[in-house]
């Protein structure tokens, strides 16, 4: 359970936040317009209002016609100039607050089922996220920002090999790019980027309110899945906004769509924030923000059955189980500069901070052996360590990401040159009593820098062309080894709208990935867990095999061919429906991507009678993976009722060899339509998402499964401050597991603690309701 620590933290964020909207509920004053139009590279309609009829039948939940999620929706992930998605160059999608509280989300791939391109890599057990995008997933291949701060958290083990930590309900806002588009938004994301923003003072005060507070409660079935939060804020003056809040959940053990109850899959989380905004002059804006999150969950599974003999440990021995704390927390401060009459000054500077600390002890061993090497009467191995064993990782993560926007037009050309830098600096540290985590996922430090220069023209109402160029650099180091590399890599992008709502373009744009710290600096033998040791390392230790660093490994560099087709038409059928589409064919040939090989198996140290196995593991460049797909997205809205569909279609493969790639996910096609009923205050929608297995995948993997999950979703807001939600997630109660199993390195058996804790929850039941209070 969470500790009495986090506890008190996130009570005395939520009466704080009280206690500031209290006193200045009975005055009065209008808040200044902190962020104003200003003439950009291309003609953009008004932000949506909440009158504004919902564009997006991804938009379940439509409260008195406010949209939750559009392809309308701003977005400055593609090119770091404000523009709405449906209108980018680029791949993008974008999820809003609306969206994702009615959605009553557990976690965040919840939000994410109808985003194409987008997969997860999850454990029930373990309450961080995965995310893959267009099959490209671990090491920094997505890009991660909450707030502007990235989220590089990366554990090695039976897991995917990079996570962050993030509850739904802290969210604003989602921006998605998928693809290399996105290089001038930082280095390394060859997959995509996925921006996170956190909710601020605008998510909760309406229109005319000087105060407000947003209390938000939900239960949900399959386990006792329940949550609180609370968000408030307060404009002290026309220039000073502040805001806070703070949530807790919970739940237990759920079951999964065939009746098996998924063990350590309940946590309980605690989190807050808080933000101070500024405005000291007319167009700037400072803010500072920090976020603090405490995640308490196990992680491991038990023995499902008898584990006497070889085949039944194949079968149902667990492995080693660990009583998890994880701390996660960011400060942010950024400095915003815009008025809509300097064409010549447009800046953002933020600097950040990131800290996740997870401490681990030891709380189960598979198995009543090791005695001799834990001591009589507790059990272990050299792996895992012993039983009451205590092991952590830490990163910590400090950064700067700074650019500016001039503007100017000749005749019918309209111009914008962004252009910045940014870098942030890695430090691993990575300790274990007796097991074996500090040599799976060393400690070290690692420093990436780069700058940007993007220029985008526009002429008249027709051309759009983007030409960007990025510099990236990097330098690794630890105890025993150095790395260091750099590149520049371009970016075109060419854009013709032929007809009005029709606007087709063609896209070229490589990334840059240094490698990671595992990656580079892996050292050392991987122990035997209590058996005779196959191989002698280098350095005179001895174990199952032998982990090899890698100072010589190259940066992967994606090179992205991408065709889209964006579509944006009202009053088609009739006045005031309209309907929104994107389409997308790409192939992104990634040179030098890195994995991890093993060497020829050979003769171990026990003899030829006992097999061949492989004594070195090393992570090497494979010349080039090439991964291609079709994605779409595309909404209608005709006010009183909704449809859409969106898919993707991946295929990845080492074109040398010919085998498949293990991360390129399922494909999918998700369907999405609803109601609103009662002057729209009542909504009713559904969802069905068909998934299917990729089996073009490496020997010894075992695939996903091919399945289908229905959620149904209802919202009702019986007065202007009441909104009721009830949803069905997994109607069908779909047995699913979402992603690809990987053997195990010595044996060829799957991994039992992956393959029992990856499958989802079954049939969810759950009910919220959300109460507003706010005052001028």
């Amino acid at each position: 359970m969470v500790g009495l620590g986090s506890r008190v933290c996130a009570l005395l964020l939520s009466v704080s936040v009280v206690a500031l909207a209290t006193p200045v509920a009975a005055q009065t004053a209008t808040p200044a317009d902190s962020k104003k139009q200003k003439p950009v590279a291309r003609s953009q309609a008004a932000k949506p209002t909440p009158q504004a009829a919902a564009a997006n039948p991804r938009d379940a939940y439509a409260q008195a016609g406010v949209s939750t999620q559009s392809l309308d929706a701003i977005t400055v992930v593609a090119t770091k100039t404000e523009e709405r998605a449906i209108d980018a160059l680029a791949p993008a999608s974008a999820i809003t607050a609306g969206q994702i509280q009615q959605l009553q989300p557990n976690r965040l791939q919840d939000i994410f089922v109808a985003t194409p391109g987008v997969a997860f890599q999850d454990r029930g057990d373990d309450p961080s996220t995965a995310i893959n995008i267009r099959g490209l997933q671990d090491f920094g291949r997505v890009g991660v920002v909450v707030d502007g701060a990235r989220q590089n958290y990366q554990r090695s083990g039976h897991n995917a090999q990079g996570s962050f930590f993030l509850d739904p309900e802290l969210i604003g806002g989602v921006d998605v790019v998928r693809g290399p588009s996105a290089n001038i938004y930082g280095s390394g994301a060859i997959g995509g980027v996925v921006s996170f923003r956190t909710k601020d003072i605008d998510d909760v005060l309406r229109a005319g309110e000087r105060w407000g507070v947003d209390m938000t409660g939900s239960y949900g079935s399959n386990n006792a899945r329940g949550l609180g939060s609370i968000f408030g804020g307060v404009r002290v003056d026309p220039t000073v906004d502040v805001f806070g809040g703070a949530l807790y959940r919970t739940q237990g053990n759920y079951k999964d769509g065939a009746g098996t109850e998924i063990g350590n899959t309940g946590n309980d989380i605690a989190g807050g924030l808080l933000k101070v905004t500024v405005r000291p002059a007319e167009g700037h804006e400072v803010k500072i923000g920090g976020l603090f999150q405490d995640y308490n969950y196990n992680i491991g599974q038990f023995n499902r059955g008898p584990v006497l003999t070889a085949a039944q440990r194949a079968l149902y021995q667990g492995s080693s189980v660990y009583d998890s704390n994880v701390r996660n927390s960011t400060g942010t401060l950024s400095w915003r500069y815009s008025r809509p009459d300097d064409m010549l000054f447009d800046w953002n500077i933020s600097l950040y901070g990131n800290r996740t600390d997870n401490d681990q002890t030891k709380t189960y061993h598979n198995s009543t052996s090791g005695s001799a090497y834990c001591g009589a009467g507790n059990f272990g191995n050299n792996i895992s360590g012993c039983v009451g064993d205590q092991r952590g990782y830490r990163l910590d993560t400090i950064g700067i990401d700074a650019n500016n926007t001039t503007r100017f037009e000749a005749g019918d050309w309209r111009t914008a040159v962004t252009y910045g830098v940014d870098a942030f600096n890695d430090k691993v540290t990575t300790w274990d009593s007796r097991g074996n985590s500090n040599v799976t996922t060393p400690s070290g430090e690692r420093t990436v820098s780069g700058g940007f220069v993007q220029l985008k023209n526009n002429y008249a109402s027709w051309l759009e062309v983007i030409g960007a160029a990025r510099f990236d650099h990097y330098e690794l180091t630890s105890a025993n080894t150095t790395a260091s590399g750099s590149r520049l890599s371009p970016k075109i992008t060419i854009g013709v709208t032929p007809l009005a709502g029709i606007t087709p373009y063609v896209s070229y744009a490589e990334g840059y990935r240094a490698p990671s710290i595992t990656e580079t600096l892996i050292s050392g033998a991987h122990a035997t867990g209590g058996g005779p040791a196959l191989f002698t390392c280098p350095g005179g230790t001895s174990g199952l095999f032998c982990l090899m660093p890698n100072a010589g490994l190259r940066p992967e560099v994606g090179k992205n061919k991408e065709a889209g087709l964006n579509l944006k038409f009202n009053d088609v059928f009739i006045g005031g429906d309209s309907f929104r589409g994107k389409i997308n064919a790409f192939r992104n040939d990634v040179d030098n991507y890195i994995d991890l090989v093993a060497s020829a198996p050979q003769v171990s140290n026990l003899g030829p009678s006992f097999g061949l196995y492989s004594k070195y593991y090393q992570y090497q460049n494979i010349p080039r993976a090439r991964i291609d797909g079709v994605e779409v997205e595309t909404a209608y809205d005709a006010g009183l009722w909704f449809v859409g569909v969106s898919a993707s279609v991946l295929r990845g493969t080492n074109p040398d060899t010919g085998l498949g790639l293990a991360s390129v996910p399922s494909r999918k096609v998700v369907t999405s339509g609803g109601l609103r009923l009662l002057d729209r205050q009542l909504t009713i929608a559904a969802q069905w998402a068909s998934y299917a297995a990729n089996t073009n995948l490496p020997s010894g993997y075992l695939p996903a499964t091919s399945y289908d999950l229905v959620n149904l979703n209802v919202a009702y807001r019986p007065t202007a401050d009441v909104t009721l939600s009830f949803s069905v997630d997994n109607l069908l109660n779909s047995y699913y597991r979402p992603y690809a199993i990987p053997g195990s390195s010595t044996d060829g058996t799957t991994q039992n603690d992956v393959l029992f804790s990856s499958p989802g929850p079954g049939i969810v039941y759950k009910g919220g309701i959300k109460v507003h209070f706010g005052g001028a």
